[in-house]
């Protein structure tokens, strides 16, 4: 299919669906009417390193939801609005067009139940398929919008929703172990917590991130940032009996599994304790901070079954 005509495709597939967005695909440019304060994160995944597209049980249109959601995590992760995103596609030889308007419908339906705009981006040709997102979202002040640098001594570390499920997800795709059909799912389409990430940024967190690279990893980002410790307690966790299923059948505690496996994309917030009793519907407490010990260093303290080896999450490695 040529460029154009792909183009012009993705241009019926896709919907405007905000007021702000005054021009997009269609025009050199997209003209936004600006909020006062943007928050913008750009999110790569290729093919044989992020998903495996050769699998049977992973469709296009899975992994352009993936990428979406991928990004779109980001933005929760700073408890701001969603507003834009912007998609470079390089599509190898051989996939084609149902192929790539799938990949676009997976991410089109997303973008619709997060009220996010793919207002434009590019197409081009590449080795393996690459799947770039810009995602731009928006507050009316940028106190609203949640670092990783503010964590306190003596604030609630929690999470939301339930860890491991990704983790268990791919073990399953992987035939590494059997499994509910909904692990599956999380892993192939993870949700981004905006809602959560908006509500936990209202509430008063001092610190946010979201748990791409899983909980052993990501929320020694916070503790470095925020120069204290985190303390995390893996009894604590929360697991699903489907993951801890699927963490025996590895061999593995399932609290370790939750901490190390990644990609749920659920957020971990350090927020003041009184706090927490008006969340605890959507959280779970997880560990505490505490400041650095005299001569110490910020930093990761794991404690509960499992914790008597060194835990780490998923690293990116590059060359």
């Amino acid at each position: 299919m040529a460029e154009l005509d792909l183009i012009a495709a993705f241009q019926r597939l896709l919907t405007n669906r905000s007021e702000r967005v005054v021009r997009w695909s269609g025009d050199d440019c997209a003209v936004v009417r600006a909020r006062p304060v943007q928050a913008v994160s750009v999110d790569a995944m290729v093919d044989g390193v992020h998903f495996r597209l050769d699998h049977p049980a992973v469709t296009a249109a899975d992994v352009g939801h993936r990428a979406l959601a991928g990004a779109l995590s980001d933005l929760a992760a700073m408890g701001a609005d969603p507003g834009e995103a912007y998609i470079v596609l390089g599509l190898p030889e051989g996939f084609g067009e149902s192929d790539t308007l799938a990949l676009a419908q997976g991410m089109e339906e997303l973008a619709a139940r997060t009220e996010t705009t793919i207002a434009g981006g590019d197409v081009t040709r590449a080795p393996v398929l690459t799947i770039s997102v810009t995602v731009v979202g928006w507050a009316d002040d940028e106190a609203q919008l949640i670092g990783r640098d503010g964590a306190r001594p003596g604030d609630a570390v929690v999470v939301t929703g339930d860890l491991g499920a990704a983790g268990a997800g791919l073990a399953i795709l992987l035939g590494q172990a059997e499994g509910d059909a909904a692990l599956l799912a999380r892993h192939l389409r993870p949700e981004p917590r905006l809602a959560e990430g908006k509500a936990l940024a209202t509430a008063g967190a001092h610190a946010l991130i979201d748990l791409s690279d899983g909980i052993a990893t990501d929320a020694a980002h916070i503790a470095r940032a925020s120069d204290v410790v985190l303390e995390i307690d893996l009894d604590a966790l929360p697991v699903t009996p489907a993951v801890a299923s699927v963490a025996a059948q590895l061999d593995v505690l399932p609290g370790v599994l939750a901490a190390t496996a990644g990609e749920d994309y659920e957020l971990l917030a350090c927020l003041a304790p009184a706090t927490v009793a008006a969340l605890r519907a959507t959280v779970t407490t997880v560990g505490r901070v505490a400041a650095v010990a005299p001569g110490g260093a910020p930093g990761l303290r794991l404690v509960g079954a499992g914790s008597d080896r060194p835990l780490r999450g998923h690293e990116h490695h590059v060359g």
